[in-house]
């Protein structure tokens, strides 16, 4: 993969992130004790039908820019809850520093887990296993995932359609 100089590392993960193919297995919603919040959970494959790629290949190149990319998103979606507002500023980024902060590794592979990051409640955590499994999972955040998943495999959101008299 060649790298762009003229791009920042949070740009060229971003742009590798929205490569790496897959297909959503299974999601799960369940709805919080507090009847008000949704417990979201989304089974991934790492998959290209295209071109039969092994998930063990897409998961060398493509695990930290699909976690970049699926974080960043939560990152972007996520607003102040409680007194996390003092800390909130729209235009705020999340960067590579934040990530790496949030990154660890372990038996079931390479995870992104962010709670609150300066005044957003991001309550997401990310899964890469080297098999080519993820899963995805977000507290608080009702069906958002869906949404940035939507995003990654470049599905427009459905909006509104005025059915009113054509304007002449």
């Amino acid at each position: 993969m060649t790298i762009d100089d003229t791009q920042s590392a949070e740009q060229q993960l971003f742009n590798t992130g929205t490569l790496v193919p897959f297909r959503v297995l299974d999601t799960q919603t369940e709805i919080a004790p507090d009847q008000e919040n949704l417990f979201v959970r989304v089974e991934l494959m790492l998959e290209d039908d295209q071109e039969e790629a092994d998930p063990e290949e897409l998961v060398e190149w493509g695990a930290f820019g699909f976690l970049f990319a699926l974080a960043a998103l939560s990152f972007h979606d996520a607003r102040p809850r409680g007194t996390s507002a003092i800390e909130f500023h729209s235009a705020d980024l999340f960067t590579v520093a934040d990530c790496l902060q949030a990154l660890s590794f372990g038996r079931y592979g390479l995870r992104i887990e962010t709670d609150y990051l300066r005044g957003r409640s991001m309550k997401t955590a990310v899964t890469i296993q080297p098999d080519g499994r993820v899963t995805l999972t977000t507290w608080g955040r009702g069906k958002s995932a869906l949404h940035w998943l939507d995003r990654l495999q470049g599905k427009r959101r459905l909006q509104a359609v005025s059915t009113g008299p054509a304007a002449s």
